[in-house]
């Protein structure tokens, strides 16, 4: 029975319980703001669905990108520095194994940073064939996410096509071009290892509605994709055109100079053609999806040829009426993530968003509700890269911090118990949550696992052989050769 709360709180407090809902690098650098503060004691307790943290970084970033992947140190050294003022609840789905008002019995403030989980679809006849796959959980696949291991793809065909120029859409292709042997010095999962073995996949096609110059992708992605050992880079002369717009800029000086640089990449390292006998990536412009085609299984993707044309200063677009089919045996959809609802926090259906105003969340009527705060995806939407959930999360915090410090954020937690509540609360409920501690030794034991074959690590891949490893690991037992990465 929940005990009575104690009133509302008191202007000035000097000590801060704050649940922050999501182990990513949203919620790691809203933590980070949190404990920085010297004057205050501060308590984060994080919480997160999956036993491992780091969210996208663990899960999202390509497995040949172990640079970018660095950065989970930095939130480790983060946490670690926290001390006991830190603590993760891996393992704990908010909104199921605990509820959203349970956790704000608890704490002054919940911080939600649980991202965008689902795919935006494309919305074409077709969809559901054999062979359409988002390319979200394809990234998830290869990088071992237990939501994802599962998954099936067919590498004996001779072509893909990626709908959407963003990064994750360069990644999905590197992926399926490079060699078995550029693969394996990654902590690419080793399902994924294993069916790229068979990998016949000879042409990947990049498809953008635009013109190149409104492609999201970065620079480096670009470079990586024209760098791929053994494959040709492939611009054709008419998806090199580009809007009105766009030339001006470039004549004034006034172009982005992210798209600039992208320009130039494709200008200096792309080939108009593929040559005979080589594996090839296309960027491939000016097209939209009208619909897949095939009986049972994809066979083609229909599109439109698109004009481009400048309106009120901004490069639209119009379909012709020209259309064609692309063969191929393979579709990812990459358009874009969509923030999914959270029970128990304001959600708005017609944005596919949490309401908020500079991070702190509001009712459906536009009313601040007290004590809940949201950063990341979750407030931004599915934007940016990494490092953008830093200044997003000092927004947040200060945001917090200035609530705080007004007294307005609403009723204070429980009054008794307050710091073994939450662990007794789930272990009445046995829910069996992995702490910071535990994913160290989780993290030790799949390094440990890698250094066999020269790899950074080899990832767990389910949730059920994690926790089994460090029930073992805590009894002594050393880790066993082939624990990780089972795929469960």
């Amino acid at each position: 029975m929940a005990r009575s709360r104690q009133g509302a709180e008191p202007r000035g407090l000097r000590e801060l319980k704050v649940a922050v809902v999501g182990a990513g690098p949203a919620g790691f650098f809203a933590t980070a703001e949190l404990l920085k503060r010297a004057d205050l004691k501060v308590q984060v307790d994080m919480f997160d669905r999956l036993p491992t943290p780091y969210g996208l970084v663990r899960h999202g970033v390509a497995p040949d990108h172990q640079s970018i992947k660095a950065i989970a140190h930095r939130y480790a050294k983060d946490a670690e520095g926290g001390g006991a003022r830190f603590r993760l609840f891996g393992n704990v789905t908010v909104g199921r194994d605990v509820a959203v008002e349970e956790l704000r019995e608890r704490y002054h403030a919940i911080v939600f940073a649980f991202g965008a989980q689902s795919n935006r679809r494309l919305g074409i006849p077709g969809e559901e064939l054999y062979g359409v796959h988002p390319a979200s959980v394809f990234v998830g696949w290869y990088n071992g996410h237990p939501d994802c291991i599962q998954a099936t793809y067919d590498f004996q065909i001779e072509r893909s096509v990626v709908v959407g120029v963003g990064n994750v859409g360069l990644d999905v292709a590197r992926v399926l071009l490079k060699s078995q042997a550029q693969l394996r010095r990654t902590d690419m999962s080793d399902v994924a290892l294993e069916a790229l073995r068979s990998n016949e996949i000879r042409e990947v096609v990049i498809l953008g509605r635009h013109t190149q110059a409104q492609a999201t992708y970065t620079p480096s992605e670009l470079e990586e994709l024209a760098h791929i050992e053994d494959c040709d880079f492939v611009v054709a002369p008419r998806d090199r055109e580009l809007d009105e717009l766009t030339t001006r800029q470039l004549a004034d000086g006034t172009i982005d100079p992210r798209v600039k640089k992208n320009l130039q990449i494709v200008e200096q390292k792309a080939l108009t053609e593929p040559r005979p006998g080589r594996k090839f990536v296309r960027l491939r412009y000016f097209a939209s999806p009208l619909e897949i085609v095939g009986e049972g299984r994809v066979e083609g993707l229909r599109i439109a040829e698109n004009h481009v044309f400048v309106e009120d200063g901004e490069a639209k677009i119009e379909r012709t009426p020209y259309a064609e089919v692309l063969p191929c045996g393979q579709i990812f959809r990459s358009i874009g993530y969509k923030v999914d609802p959270l029970p128990g926090v304001p959600y708005d259906d017609s944005t596919s968003s949490v309401p908020h105003e500079k991070g702190q969340i509001l009712d459906l009527e536009g009313r601040p509700v007290p004590g809940f705060f949201v950063t990341g995806w979750a407030k931004r939407g599915p934007t940016g890269v990494i490092g953008t959930n830093k200044p997003d999360a000092t927004e947040t915090v200060a945001l917090l911090f200035a609530a705080q410090a007004q007294g307005a954020l609403g009723q204070a937690p429980l009054a008794a118990g307050v710091e073994g509540e939450i662990v007794r609360l789930l272990a009445e409920r046995q829910v069996q949550y992995v702490s910071f501690p535990d994913w160290k030794l989780l993290d030790q034991i799949e390094v440990f696992q890698g250094k066999a074959s020269d790899r950074p690590r080899r990832k767990f891949t389910d949730v059920p052989t994690m926790l089994k490893a460090l029930a073992e690991t805590k009894m002594g037992a050393l880790p066993h050769e082939d624990l990780a990465g089972t795929g469960g």
